[in-house]
C-alpha cells in the first residue's frame, strides 16, 4: 500500500483589498480615499503612514494676552485711572483676545516610520476631526494587515519545499 503524503500547511492566497468610501472633512480639506489621505491636497499614501491623531490645542499666547488686557483695563477704570471709554475699548480688546484664543484649533499629526511627524492645524469642532482621524486610523491597519498578509502569503510560497515529483511506474 503506497504511503499517503505527510499533510503540510498550505497558504490560502490573500483576499482582494478592502474598498472605502471616499470621506471628506466639512470644509474639504481632508479627504479619505481608497488609496491615501489627502491633506491640502497633498497625498500620503495609507502604507507610508504609522497612525494620526488629533489634538485640540488653546493658543496660549491669545488666552494670556486676552486675560491682561481684561484684568489691566478693568483694574485702571476701577482705580479710576480711566475714563469710561478707554477702558471700554481696552476691555472689549481683552474680551476679543480672550476668546480668539479660547477658540483654539485642533492639530492633526501623522505619524510616519523613520521620519518626523507632519502637523496640520484645522479649525471646528473636535469631535468631528476625531471621527475623521479614527477612520483614518482604521484604514491604515487595514492596508498594512492587507500588506503582511500578502507578504506572508509569497514568502510561505518561496520557501516551501518543492514537492518531489512522481517516480515513473514501474515496467510491468
Amino acid at each position: 500500500m503506497p504511503a499517503l503524503p505527510e499533510p503540510r500547511f498550505q497558504a490560502q492566497p490573500p483576499l482582494p483589498p478592502a474598498q472605502f468610501l471616499t470621506l471628506r472633512s466639512e470644509d474639504g480639506r481632508v479627504a479619505l480615499t481608497n488609496d491615501a489621505l489627502e491633506i491640502n491636497y497633498e497625498r500620503f499614501g495609507w502604507r507610508e503612514l504609522a497612525g494620526v491623531d488629533v489634538q485640540p490645542v488653546r493658543w496660549l499666547l491669545g488666552v494670556l494676552l486676552g486675560g491682561f488686557v481684561l484684568c489691566g483695563f478693568l483694574l485702571g477704570y476701577l482705580q479710576f485711572w480711566l475714563r469710561t471709554m478707554p477702558a471700554a475699548l481696552g476691555l472689549s480688546v481683552g474680551a476679543l483676545l480672550l476668546a480668539w484664543g479660547v477658540r483654539g484649533t485642533n492639530r492633526w499629526r501623522l505619524h510616519r516610520p523613520g521620519q518626523e511627524p507632519r502637523h496640520f492645524a484645522f479649525s471646528g469642532p473636535a469631535r468631528s476631526w476625531q471621527q475623521l482621524a479614527q477612520e483614518a486610523n482604521y484604514r491604515i491597519r487595514q492596508r498594512h494587515h492587507e500588506a503582511a498578509t500578502e507578504a506572508a502569503y509569497w514568502l510561505a510560497g518561496a520557501a516551501a519545499p518543492e514537492a518531489p515529483a512522481p517516480e515513473p511506474p514501474l515496467p510491468t
